[in-house]
């Protein structure tokens, strides 16, 4: 079975020697030229996206607006994504030991961010990569989403992550 990666998780690529990427600083956060009208009564975060190459050779990478899809909540609902804010990674030459990175901004209610999910899919030298998935949530280890009732998500890898990291940040337990 497939297992979605953890935001913060590098994925190395078979297909090309040394490409790695990373979901990575999923955070509440306004975007730099102000919020979209679209987006009223939303929370807006930002995720970023690395690319690393440690190969020998450069790879040209494109990380660009529909590539990357942004689901939240429980239902895996589209959040809202500004494409006027994000920057993208369009046509960029990574040498080795270099990296790249895209900042996609998106809108979503509240109470829907304690479950994100980011599927990014590369196109790299003109040939797409496969999909990979990244999990999390903003506020993880807030007690707010701790305390989620059983009906959203208690079995979801999201959730699990926030039960692990608390049971390890609290005195007392190994």
């Amino acid at each position: 079975m497939y297992e979605p990666n953890v935001v913060g998780d590098w994925h190395e690529y078979d297909e090309h020697a040394g490409l790695r990427v990373r979901v990575h600083r999923l955070e509440a956060a306004e975007p730099p030229r102000g919020r979209d009208d679209a987006a009223v009564g939303l929370t807006y975060f930002s995720v970023r996206v690395t690319v690393e190459n440690r190969g020998a050779q450069p790879l040209g990478i494109h990380v660009e607006d529909g590539q990357i899809d942004v689901r939240v909540g429980p239902d895996g609902e589209g959040a809202f994504i500004d494409w006027r804010n994000s920057q993208f990674i369009e046509g960029f030459d990574v040498y080795p030991l270099r990296r790249a990175t895209a900042v996609l901004y998106a809108a979503a209610p509240e109470a829907a961010l304690a479950h994100v999910d980011v599927q990014v899919q590369l196109r790299v030298d003109e040939e797409w990569a496969d999909r990979r998935l990244w999990t999390g949530g903003i506020g993880v280890l807030d007690a707010t989403a701790a305390a989620t009732p059983a009906g959203t998500g208690q079995h979801s890898l999201a959730h699990q992550v926030s039960a692990f990291l608390k049971d390890q940040t609290e005195p007392g337990t190994a």
